[in-house]
Parts: structure tokens; sequence; C-alpha cells
């Protein structure tokens, strides 16, 4: 399995980055102030607030160099990103990733922040954090699920679980048990991964997808796209996170889940579904690249922390 980072100690500095889209300029100190207030030390890229096509946090090198500098620098023990947005797939054949893997660290995001957790998983034997970003989930304080899962998985010195929302009970879509390294993220970036050189590897592993504003018929080509590539016949396991504003217009009664239910139903793997991780109000953490044990008869998913 992959390398799991050293925990995150009171005090320690994080170096706050933006490998896609920029926040306002107005943004960057108050997203420094928020860690600060946790009690943490804050390193800033240079590029949280620039502008590049209209969309980008600069160039793909500018973005590149300050996530390759996060990671290189000794004084800096996490690495967070401030947001996801766009672009983040230009930066991929722009970082080394025997630089990365020599320098392992707390590394977390989600979205667009995908295609760098698998390569971290992957290329570089690490385990990432999906869990929640500082100017999209942080600014104004984090809820008490959100920040607990977020600690959980940071500071663990051993096994661990997932917790879900009290109010959100995990579901169960297809019934058995399987163990296997954690691997996923963002439906359409798990897609457009394919035929790269950090395509996500499914085979043995259990897989966690989740998406936000697609209607039903971009989450459909996006899970055939998977289907027909093998991904889910390779898996183990299938995890089903949120899928934030995303909607069946013509037909309200066929969702996602309804969707994956067709998708998935010639697979003899367990599925559960409703984990409260995407890019919803709450975000609970889950450490991508790490041993995850799932079983539906309990509704129950552990992590091994070994560090």
């Amino acid at each position: 399995m992959a390398r799991y980072p050293k925990k995150l100690a009171p005090g320690a500095t994080i170096g706050l980055v933006c490998m896609s889209s920029p926040i306002p300029r107005k943004a960057v100190d108050h997203c420094k102030e928020t860690l600060e207030a946790l009690g943490y030390g804050v390193k800033l890229a240079g590029n949280l607030s620039t502008v590049y096509g209209g969309y980008m946090a600069g160039t793909g090198e500018e973005r590149a160099r300050w996530i390759r500098d996060m990671f290189l620098d000794p004084q800096v023990e996490a690495i967070f990103c401030v947001r996801g947005g766009d672009g983040g797939s230009r930066i991929m054949d722009l970082l080394d990733f025997d630089e990365l893997r020599a320098h392992p660290k707390i590394f977390m995001g989600y979205s667009d922040v995908t295609s760098l957790h698998l390569a971290l998983n992957q290329e570089c034997d690490l385990v990432s954090f999906h869990g929640p970003m500082v100017y999209s989930n942080m600014l104004g304080g984090m809820d008490p699920d959100t920040q607990a899962g977020l600690f959980r998985a940071l500071t663990a010195q051993g096994d661990f679980p997932f917790v879900n929302p009290p109010e959100e009970p995990l579901r169960v879509l297809k019934k058995g048990q399987a163990q296997g390294q954690l691997v996923g993220g963002n439906l359409a970036l798990l897609s457009a991964s394919l035929g790269t050189a950090y395509e996500v590897n499914t085979q043995g592993k259990i897989l966690f997808i989740e998406d936000v504003d697609e209607g039903i018929h971009r989450l459909e080509r996006y899970a055939c796209q998977l289907k027909n590539a093998g991904k889910y016949e390779a898996a183990a396991g299938i995890l089903l996170g949120q899928f934030t504003d995303c909607k069946n217009t013509t037909m309200v009664e066929y969702d996602e889940i309804r969707l994956f239910e067709d998708l998935l139903r010639d697979y003899d793997i367990p599925v559960m579904y409703n984990l409260q991780s995407g890019h919803g109000d709450k975000i609970i953490t889950l450490p991508l690249g790490a041993s995850c044990t799932m079983d539906t008869e309990t509704k129950t998913i552990k992590f091994a922390c070994q560090r």
C-alpha cells in the first residue's frame, strides 16, 4: 500500500497552493488567518490570486512550480489546496514525480485535484487526502462533522473508521465485503485520466466516485467510459460519494444511484453509497491510497493507517 505521511502536528507549517483556479485577492489573507486560528503556521504560494486565461491560477509552469516548491520546502509539513476549479490537468506533465515521491507529506484537496491524487497514489506511492479545501470549505469555520473527519484522517495513529454525519446513514446498493487500496475522486476527472500516464488503476482496489453540477446525461457519459474501460470489472468494491447538484430534469426518479445500479448490475462486488464526501456542505476526509475495508452487512468502512 502507499506510504501514509506523518501526522499533522500542532503548530505545523501548512503550504497553501492553487493547482487549478485562483481565489480573489482579498481572500488570500483570510485563508491564512483561518489556518493560523487553528494553531498552524502558513506559507502562501505566490499564484493564489493570479489569473491566467480567465480561469487558471497562473500558467501551467507557474502552478507546477509552486506545487514542487511546497513539496521540497523542508519547513512545509502539509500542503492544502485552497480550491479546485479548472485547468489542473495542464500541470501534470510538468511535475517530476520522482521528486515528489522523495518528499512525502500531507497533500489535501478534491475536485479538479483528482488528477494529482491519482499520480501521488499510483506514481509516487503516497497516501493523499480527499478532504476540505481552505477557501471552499474552511472560511467562516468548518462544521463539526467535517472538522472531526479532517483531523481523524490527518492525525490517526492506527486504523480508523469512516464516520458519516449521524443524519446521513451509509446505504447499500450491492452486498458484500471487500478490502483493497482506496482510489478515485471526481468522476469527470477519473474519466479524463484514461489514456494518460496517471490513468486510474482499479485492479483489486476500492473505487470512490463523486461529482458536482453535472446533468444525468454527462454522468452517464463519464460513468460508461469507466465501465467500457474495464474499471468496474477490475475493482474489488465501489463507494459512491456526494453527487451535488447532479440532476435529471426529464425524469427526476432516475438519479445517479439508479444509473450506477444499471451499470454495476453484472458485477459481483459490494457497492455502498451516500458517503458524505465530495462537493456537499459536509465533507468527510478520505485517505486515498490507503488500505480500505468495506462491509455492507455492518455498513462500515475502515482505513489502515501505517506510518
